[in-house]
């Protein structure tokens, strides 16, 4: 993984950081780093998941999903049970791969109706095993096999913890199940089983993978100056500090949108506490540059803009034309142009003082994931270390899960409360 910071620098950008507090900073970093390594050795929580590319069993993955064939793998879970399986499939270009991460109804028939379910594997995944859209989508996918007549229990398979109701279920029913790793809070997961399962169902290389997550790990290093994802991440913090409350992911590679997605619950439940963190905004090069750029480039100073790509990529050539206005793209390729449109891209925001930084991977392939979900995890606790919040909890998400259980009567919950005390102001 490589990051360039240069137009994040308080030369290039409003809201940029000056040289020299980068190396003050830098002795800050020394001091998480440090923490780093010595959460990652004693495999306390959240910190584990820093060992995973050494710690996940790739065979004990295989060994779950042996025996099945599947035309698609639907992975029903929801946050980080499903945002990281759908980032490593997407990169490995591994059709097949559905998640239901919603309970949207329609949205459910729907899927349910185009899937083939007789060649499909079932990927349920709860830590919990209770998590509530979750299980709901799960009864209805088994509902939905059933009505089929296809024996739920031959294509279903089960990511959980020790112990809770979706463990009894697969002792019950005799299921092939993976472990949710200990210490690991679930946005973290992706290079666990959690999001390696599906991939490897759908025959993709789960061991190379992992071997890029390894060479993140080596990539560790005591000093924002020598290891790219604590440059990232200390430049982030040092730019919200300044005012880039908002930061504009935006990959060049229509494979890496679903890292987007990724990204922005790992950056919004990690560092979003005590009314600080920068808020994750998705968007999507050279898609967006048309619906978003012209906010970046000529709003408020207020954003860092993080554009990521692959240095190389297979090429598609344009034909030529007859159109003298089009000649230009003649003989080129879309490869050519996308990497014209995020260097022009990169240069405007410049332009126009807007911080912005470049993260690049080799090719985007199951090394190149691997290296750089590793090292946006790794950037993610750098910064919390750097802005004293606790970066592994989310207690305002178990605020929202309490409350909803208590409306739907699965016990008596004072956050439910809240939602009866609603003012209102109807204009109708």
């Amino acid at each position: 993984m490589y990051v360039d910071i240069g137009n994040a620098l308080a030369a290039e950008a409003t809201t940029g950081v000056s040289e020299a507090s980068l190396e003050r900073l830098d002795e800050r970093v020394a001091r998480a780093h440090e923490r780093v390594e010595t959460g990652i050795e004693a495999r306390e929580f959240g910190y584990t998941s820093l060992a995973l590319p050494t710690d996940t069993d790739p065979e004990a993955i295989r060994d779950a999903v042996a025996g099945f064939d599947p035309e698609a793998v639907l992975t029903v879970g929801i946050g980080g049970s499903s945002l990281g399986a759908d980032t490593i499939t997407s990169a490995l270009g591994l059709d097949g791969h559905h998640t239901l991460d919603n309970v949207d109804p329609e949205h459910t028939r729907r899927l349910l109706e185009r899937l083939p379910l007789d060649s499909t594997l079932v990927n349920v995944v709860s830590k919990s095993g209770t998590t509530a859209e979750t299980l709901a989508n799960f009864l209805v996918v088994r509902e939905a096999m059933a009505d089929a007549g296809i024996d739920w229990t031959n294509r279903t398979v089960v990511t959980t913890g020790e112990s809770g109701p979706l463990a009894d279920l697969a002792v019950e029913h005799d299921l092939p199940t993976c472990s949710v790793p200990e210490g690991v809070p679930g946005r973290y997961s992706a290079l666990s089983e959690v999001g390696l399962l599906p991939a490897a169902a759908l025959g993709g290389d789960i061991e190379a993978v992992l071997a890029g997550g390894a060479a993140g790990r080596e990539a560790l290093e005591p000093s924002l100056f020598d290891c790219p994802a604590y440059a990232y991440g200390a430049v982030a913090y040092a730019t919200e500090q300044r005012g880039a409350t908002t930061n504009a992911f935006v990959p060049y590679a229509e494979a890496l949108e679903p890292f987007a997605e990724w990204f922005a619950q790992l950056w919004a439940e990690s560092l979003g506490k005590d009314g600080l963190g920068q808020t994750p905004a998705r968007a999507l090069g050279a898609t967006d540059q048309h619906s978003q750029l012209q906010l970046y480039r000529a709003g408020r100073r207020d954003k860092l803009v993080t554009l990521v790509r692959p240095r190389e990529r297979d090429d598609h050539e344009i034909p030529a034309t007859e159109i003298e206005e089009l000649s230009y793209l003649s003989g080129g390729g879309l490869g050519e142009l996308l990497d014209a449109e995020f260097e022009a891209t990169e240069a405007s925001l410049a332009d126009a003082g807007q911080a912005n930084i470049r993260i690049e991977i080799d090719r985007l392939d199951a090394h190149g994931i691997g290296e750089l979900l590793y090292g946006m995890e790794a950037a993610t606790i750098l910064y919390g270390e750097l802005l004293g919040v606790s970066t592994f909890t989310q207690p305002a998400v178990e605020w929202g899960k309490r409350a909803a259980r208590g409306l739907l009567g699965a016990g008596d919950f004072e956050e439910a409360e809240a939602v009866e005390d609603k003012t209102e102001l109807r204009i109708e």
